[in-house]
């Protein structure tokens, strides 16, 4: 682990690891004594992120539900792991930690990939999750593709995650916290949310040992069909009520994907963010938490049925 500790840190609970099948692991928490009856909270990050990416909403949130958050393996602080990555390891990573530390149903949070796992989760483990909150929605590549492109596609992927170019690549990213900040501000619909606190949530993890292993392994563990499951194929499986939050100007998972899956879950509430990209837990954190406030309120009184 990299010896600096990130400054959003502090902003986001008490922080500890966990050993999860030998490998290190970090969550935080903060306990709600206002309502303990209330089911507890469970958040998810995005591809390439960390639990610090909640940094304005689990203090918020934590007024009304105790709130956990993770780092999913090889992300943030929690191990750089030589294994095989993909939705299904990380779903068993939640549960594992849920039937460790919570054993109650929670409600589930996730970001971009981290909404694929908690859609994953929910559908695996029914049990575990009584409720969904998601922001945004990744699909896979079969549901993206027409069948006939992507033998093309994953050849084409299988031949750019070779080590020979993403470890030159990992350098130049790692060196460079400019080519982040390039990107973050690309995603982000206003430029002024990249601060040096984003662009350092981004860049501190990659500076761990195994993090350039890590990186080619994602890379190429992508580009196998059972990378990720099909998101049309898991949501008619979920029957907890589902709340969606998108960014309309989301350019990296755009919001005409999200009004689909509408189609394909009477129980999923689609809420438009106005102004936001790809991440409106940073750009609008009032708005986000407002809404998931609300959301919580009527699951509470059992008012959430979409039918």
């Amino acid at each position: 682990m990299s010896s600096a500790t990130p400054s959003w840190y502090s902003k986001i609970g008490a922080q500890r690891d966990w050993a999860w099948r030998g490998w290190q692991v970090r969550y935080t928490y903060i306990r709600s004594t206002a309502a303990a009856t209330n089911p507890p909270l469970l958040f998810l990050h995005g591809f390439g992120s960390a639990l610090g990416q909640w940094r304005y909403n689990l203090h918020p949130l934590s007024e009304s539900h105790t709130v956990y958050a993770m780092d999913l393996l090889g992300f943030g602080a929690s191990e750089k792991a030589p294994a095989e990555y993909g939705v299904t390891l990380w779903m068993e990573q939640v549960y594992d930690f849920w039937r460790t530390w919570i054993r109650t149903p929670v409600i589930l949070v996730g970001h971009s990939l981290g909404a694929l796992v908690a859609i994953a989760t929910a559908a695996a483990y029914p049990e575990m999750v009584g409720g969904l909150i998601l922001l945004t929605i990744p699909a896979s590549r079969q549901e993206v593709l027409p069948a006939k492109l992507q033998p093309l596609v994953g050849s084409l992927e299988s031949f750019f995650a070779s080590p020979l170019l993403l470890r030159p690549l990992f350098q130049l990213i790692t060196r460079k916290p400019g080519i982040i900040r390039s990107v973050l501000k690309k995603i982000y619909v206003n430029p002024e949310v990249v601060n040096e606190e984003l662009v350092a949530l981004f860049t501190t993890p990659p500076l761990d040992r195994g993090a350039a292993g890590v990186f080619c392994r994602l890379s190429k563990a992508r580009t196998r069909r059972d990378f990720a499951p099909n998101v049309k194929d898991l949501l008619p499986q979920i029957t907890s009520p589902t709340l969606v939050l998108w960014g309309q100007q989301d350019k990296v998972i755009p919001i005409a994907w999200g009004r689909q899956l509408t189609e394909h879950s009477p129980h999923l509430k689609l809420v438009e963010i106005e102004d936001a990209g790809h991440c409106p837990y940073d750009e609008h954190p009032e708005r986000v938490n407002q809404e998931i406030a609300h959301w919580l309120k009527k699951y509470g009184s059992g008012e959430c049925s979409y039918a």
